[in-house]
């Protein structure tokens, strides 16, 4: 009888530990700006980070609302080979002046489309590019952003940070603005976005990562099982 608790505590640790680490992975691959710190009333390329969640379909649409209650007057786009942007301009609430001229509208939305047949496959992800100036004189902007597959499925990331934390379910992209005076050590607007391989919002390599280090960890939660049943057996 005690052996066979002992091997059970041994399989549920192991199990629980790769659970814990299979979440981990998923949880994290949304999509994001980056970077994601700037000034307020600077100048910056910017890019929105999209990772492919799903097993079997590309992601072929993607839309990005900017907040028109802290507008940019300001914003352009990157080409995107295989893309298409489309930009959408909408009336402000209340004007903004920007370098002594007042401004009346600013772009609302843009969205991304893939050419037919192509967009972010399986396993991979991409970015696509854009100038935002003069950044508002505000804590931060967020991003509210639609991406859809191939087979219909959409994914909403429009939830708003809580508290100042990022929403733990569809989070939205957050860009946080430091005033012009603050901290110079902070990020500046016009840094570029990480690159590939300290991707750390999700991409493929962050997930499969996550895939190995929990196999390893389900592994050994077996071993210590089976020792623990040998050495009880032996008793």
């Amino acid at each position: 009888m005690i052996r066979h608790r002992v091997l059970a505590a041994g399989l549920a640790v192991g199990a629980t530990l790769v659970g814990v680490f299979a979440f981990a992975g998923p949880a994290s691959a949304h999509v994001t700006i980056n970077p994601q710190e700037a000034t307020q009333g600077s100048y910056g390329r910017f890019a929105f980070r999209v990772p492919n969640e799903s097993d079997d379909a590309s992601t072929v649409k993607l839309e990005v609302t900017l907040p028109t209650d802290a507008p940019v007057a300001s914003v352009s786009t990157q080409p995107v080979p295989g893309w298409t942007a489309v930009v959408e301009r909408a009336t402000l609430p209340t004007p903004i002046e920007v370098h002594g001229a007042q401004v009346t509208e600013a772009v609302s939305k843009i969205t991304w489309t893939a050419a037919g047949g192509g967009g972010v496959k399986p396993g991979e992800f991409q970015e696509f590019p854009v100038s935002l100036g003069p950044l508002p004189e505000v804590d931060a902007m967020v991003f509210k952003a639609i991406q859809t597959y191939s087979d219909g499925a959409v994914s909403r990331w429009i939830e708003e940070p809580v508290d100042g934390k990022p929403a733990e379910q569809d989070p939205a992209p957050v860009l946080r603005l430091a005033a012009a005076d603050a901290d110079p050590e902070s990020v500046p607007a016009d840094a570029p976005a990480p690159s590939d391989a300290s991707d750390s919002s999700g991409s493929s390599g962050l997930a499969l990562g996550f895939g190995i280090a929990a196999l390893v960890v389900g592994a050994a939660g077996l071993v210590l099982g089976g020792l623990a049943y040998a050495r009880t057996r032996r008793s």
